[in-house]
């Protein structure tokens, strides 16, 4: 599903548009986002709340009203079509990846938007920038 994005990732301010897809067809744990532009520029995405279920911040007005969300509560809009997901970092071997759960990226499946919303380290002090993925996964079967 392609997506107008409303407040870029930090870095990619130029994409305009990206395609959300999952990596696998039964399992919406990890998702791809790739830019619409055909640059080659593509996300890892995770959903935080296979790994965690404390995960729960304030989305700015800002972004609540690009999205045109009914709450600026991330756990309040899930209710809705909207989606969050968090970016990780791929690293070799796989258990060395991070996720970044300061900086979300929220999906708005009725209109078809996105935008990523970048949380104050100071206010939520237990979510990390690079927290390693093996503290949420068990990689011992692989």
């Amino acid at each position: 599903m392609e997506f107008v994005v409303k407040s870029p990732i930090l870095g990619f301010e130029q994409i305009k548009k990206m395609k959300l897809e999952k990596v696998v067809q039964e399992d919406e744990t990890f998702m791809q986002l790739k830019s619409c532009d055909n640059d080659g520029i593509s996300f890892t995405l995770v959903n935080p709340y296979a790994m965690r279920s404390d995960y729960e911040f304030e989305i700015p007005m800002p972004i609540v009203e690009a999205l045109e969300l009914k709450d600026n509560s991330n756990i309040s809009a899930q209710n809705g079509r909207i989606v969050t997901l968090n970016i990780v970092c791929i690293q070799e071997p796989i258990q060395n990846s991070t996720v970044n759960f300061l900086a979300p990226v929220l999906f708005n499946f009725d209109n078809c938007t996105m935008a990523q919303v970048v949380l104050e380290n100071q206010k939520y002090v237990n979510f990390g920038l690079a927290e390693p993925i093996s503290r949420f996964f068990d990689f011992s079967q692989q």
